[in-house]
């Protein structure tokens, strides 16, 4: 099986680019037969600006444009989407959330149509999402951070297009070891695979 694991830091020495390899680093441990690609979004220089020819493609009045195209090809070619990235103030980093912006097109990732439900198109797509965060557990347990984090990115982005997300987790650096958060990203690495999809509802809407 296939893993893309994409990255949303501009420092390639973060804490997010040592979290994606050893995520990388289980997948390889994992079995024979398991393979990995990281996108590293800013090393890749990857536009997140959502532009005309993008709400051209959103309306279906024309195809995506090219560099859409071929990161939705990436997302084909794997079984399950490993999302690393820091959190800025108290969500994903622009990079990132320009990425899904573009990417998660209409017609590719649901089916929004007037006159019809909308249809989930990505239901088949494993997703792991490790967010990297600089304040303390007590800050994001008081405010609710977390929680409001996953009602955004968990359910309205993944469960929107019908993407199950099979692992929802916060490394916080109030610690100055970084070793058990290192364990954790590889332990999700070897167990990428090892959980089944949920049964597909009768209705897809």
């Amino acid at each position: 099986m296939h893993a893309l694991i994409v990255v949303a830091n501009p420092n390639p020495g973060s804490l997010s680019h040592s979290l994606a390899a050893e995520v990388a680093e289980g997948v390889a441990q994992a079995g024979p037969g398991d393979t990995f690609e990281i996108a590293d979004l800013a090393a890749e220089s990857f536009d997140p600006r959502f532009n005309a020819d993008d709400i051209a493609a959103h309306l279906r009045e024309r195809p995506a444009p090219a560099d859409v195209l071929a990161e939705q090809a990436r997302i084909d070619r794997a079984d399950a989407l490993v999302l690393v990235y820091p959190v800025y103030w108290w969500s994903m980093p622009g990079l990132l959330k320009g990425w899904i912006d573009r990417v998660f097109s209409n017609g590719w990732a649901y089916d929004d149509l007037p006159g019809s439900p909308t249809i989930k198109k990505l239901t088949d797509l494993r997703v792991h999402l490790i967010a990297v965060g600089g304040a303390n557990l007590r800050t994001y347990a008081r405010h609710g951070y977390f929680g409001a984090m996953r009602t955004q990115i968990d359910h309205g982005i993944f469960g929107y297009c019908g993407a199950p997300v099979m692992s929802s987790e916060l490394l916080l650096t109030e610690t100055q070891d970084m070793t058990s958060n290192l364990h954790t990203a590889r332990a999700i690495g070897q167990n990428l695979f090892a959980f089944s999809l949920p049964e597909k509802a009768a209705d897809a809407a």
